[in-house]
């Protein structure tokens, strides 16, 4: 068995039954995520396992008692509810314990695991396809956001500045200075494209800092597939990939619902035609976010919505680029060029949204 293998560390966390089978699972960037498969009194049980990777999240631990803190929460919340909602014990994930009683287990090459109730009857998917889904995904992490709202304490930032888009837009300048792989030369059209946008990245750390924004919990990776889809009724059940809840702005949410959500085309596409932002998406994900977090958000935090959409896709552009530059060292790529593939079809969005604007701040007049 490889270091990667779920198997190298199955016996330590308390799951009941004998495990049959393990296959890799999903479509993520960052962690090794499998679904695992035990056999308890003859019957079939599915179990998530993911090795966390140390590289990008340097606090396991801390990162482990944010989800456990998050998942307990919302499991509290969902108790109040229970007579409104039956199905309960599908609307968050539910960490399995090791022997120690922790909530990850180390294998023997000191990789850390963690695992969790695999959901069933449910799925996720890489692009939106109706304005349905695209309302039921953002009502999902509204209520996410919603619920957390009152959460006694403050989460540990897993990874320190993540959306701080002017801090992106620093490292991007270092990667280009350095040019580690001699790859600047090919990449001059879209480092304009980002510096021709630089005043704009330190508007929302700014309105921060000045205090007319308020800092909430919020996931900070809000693509579709973080989403659980119910197979039978198509809502928005459960928010999954935690890894990254955190104190942050509801923007940064909204802001990669946007990026992730409303561009037709896969996110590495090399035909930059098919990239362009959805309108009729953009309004459902507007409408369904505001069905939920509509209620503890201030009408300065929902007037920045659209604008939300332009930053946080530039920002992420800006972070597929810096990758590029140092060699990808963050993003998982198949190709050589994937992450410039990634960042020009950021870009190509970016340009999009800004020639939606006027129309999208419309929209978010007429229903705040």
């Amino acid at each position: 068995m490889s270091d990667r293998d779920p198997r190298n560390v199955s016996s330590q966390f308390v799951i009941p039954g004998k495990l049959v089978d393990a296959i890799p699972y999903g479509t993520g960037h960052i962690n090794d995520t499998f679904l695992v498969t035990y056999e308890n009194n003859g019957a079939p049980a599915k179990y998530i396992f993911q090795r966390i990777n140390t590289s990008i999240f340097k606090q396991p631990e801390a990162l482990m008692q944010n989800f456990l803190a998050v998942t307990k929460h919302i499991a509290g919340k969902i108790a109040e509810e229970k007579k409104l909602h039956p199905d309960t014990r599908r609307r968050t994930l539910e960490v399995m314990r090791s022997s120690a009683g922790e909530p990850f287990a180390r294998d023997a090459e000191g990789n850390f695991w963690r695992s969790y109730v695999f959901v069933d009857e449910a799925r996720t998917f890489d692009i939106i396809e109706t304005p349905e889904q695209a309302y039921q995904a953002a009502a999902a992490f509204g209520g996410f956001q919603n619920d957390l709202a009152d959460l006694p304490t403050r989460l540990v930032e897993t990874i320190p500045d993540f959306h701080n888009t002017p801090k992106r837009l620093e490292a991007l300048k270092r990667a280009a200075d350095a040019d580690v792989k001699g790859r600047k030369k090919d990449v001059a059209p879209e480092l304009d494209f980002v510096f021709a946008r630089a005043a704009e990245c330190s508007k929302l750390v700014d309105l921060q800092a000045k205090g007319e924004l308020i800092e909430r919990t919020t996931h900070n990776d809000t693509k579709l597939n973080n989403v659980l889809i119910d197979d039978v009724t198509g809502k928005g059940i459960c928010v999954i990939d935690l890894d990254t809840a955190m104190p942050g702005l509801p923007h940064y949410d909204f802001g990669d619902m946007v990026r992730s959500g409303t561009n037709p085309a896969s996110e590495d596409t090399k035909e930059l035609d098919k990239v362009f932002m959805r309108f009729d998406i953009f309004e459902a994900l507007l409408r369904g976010f505001l069905s939920t977090a509509g209620k503890f958000l201030n009408p300065l935090e929902k007037s920045l919505l659209p604008f939300a959409g332009k930053l946080i896709t530039l920002e992420i552009g800006i972070r597929f680029l810096t990758d590029y530059l140092e060699g990808d060292v963050y993003f998982k790529t198949k190709r050589p060029e994937h992450n410039l593939d990634r960042c020009r079809t950021q870009f190509k969005l970016v340009k999009s949204i800004e020639e939606n604007n006027d129309a999208m701040m419309k929209l978010v007049d007429s229903i705040r």
